[in-house]
């Protein structure tokens, strides 16, 4: 679904899909990318009407889904076959095909031309060149099966959350973990501010913890509800 912002008003739909998972924009403003993990594709849509323009095989179960500003590619994270489709997004075609050593979970890049993904099953994170689509490196995350992650471009901190109520801090260059502050049960998704140097984790357990990035200490534990999982942080609102 499509929907205004402001108003909340349903703007569209874009059907035929077979479980989705997540959504990838490019920022020239006309199409969207969905991650089909049912249909073991990615869905190319028009985010003018919202009609399919293409729908692009994919791995088995593509699940998170981002954009990599520095090659202009689309990259689908591929749960079940335990690799990562890139997708040239002007053309639409898939120009690799990156295998990585287990279940790959949520990724974020750098916008320089560097890739973190987490793999939860190994509990670890791989660090990869958006250019020469090779793993360059291979770290522990610091905590056990990896979920969401953060990251903090200007200190170039990653921070993935974890089972075992724990968050990790680390260095996005060395791999170092820096701290590993307490959250709750359950976390799947993350949220970093710019502005207040704060790293946020939704956990199922009905909490959102804040983790003050300047210290490593956990702040808040905001009430929530049962089993919300995911999150955004909005910088233009200051919103979790």
């Amino acid at each position: 679904d499509a929907v205004d912002t402001s108003s909340g008003k349903l703007l569209g739909t874009i059907s035929g899909l077979h479980g989705t998972h997540g959504v990838a924009l490019n920022p020239d403003g006309k199409v969207g990318f969905i991650s089909d993990g049912g249909g073991n594709a990615v869905i190319v849509f028009d985010r003018s009407n919202f009609s399919t323009l293409a729908t692009i095989p994919a791995g088995t179960n593509p699940d998170c889904i981002i954009y990599e500003p520095s090659t202009n590619t689309v990259w689908a994270f591929n749960g079940r076959s335990q690799n990562i489709t890139v997708i040239d997004a002007a053309s639409q075609k898939v120009v690799a095909t990156i295998p990585v050593p287990g279940k790959p979970e949520f990724a974020v890049a750098d916008g320089k031309g560097t890739v973190y993904n987490n793999i939860e099953d190994k509990s670890e994170i791989v660090k990869i060149d958006a250019r020469s689509h090779q793993v360059t490196a291979t770290w522990p995350s610091g905590c056990e099966s990896p979920s969401g992650l953060a990251f903090d471009p200007a200190g170039n901190r990653l921070f993935p959350v974890c089972e075992g109520k724990k968050m990790s801090a680390i260095d996005a260059g060395s791999g170092k973990l820096l701290a590993n502050p307490e959250i709750g049960d359950g976390p799947d998704a993350t949220g970093w501010s710019a502005q207040h140097k704060l790293a946020f984790a939704s956990c199922g357990e009905g909490i959102l913890a804040v983790v003050d990035a300047s210290t490593y200490k956990t702040i808040e534990t905001l009430p929530t509800k049962r089993a919300a999982r995911t999150m955004a942080y909005d910088p233009g609102t200051d919103r979790v």
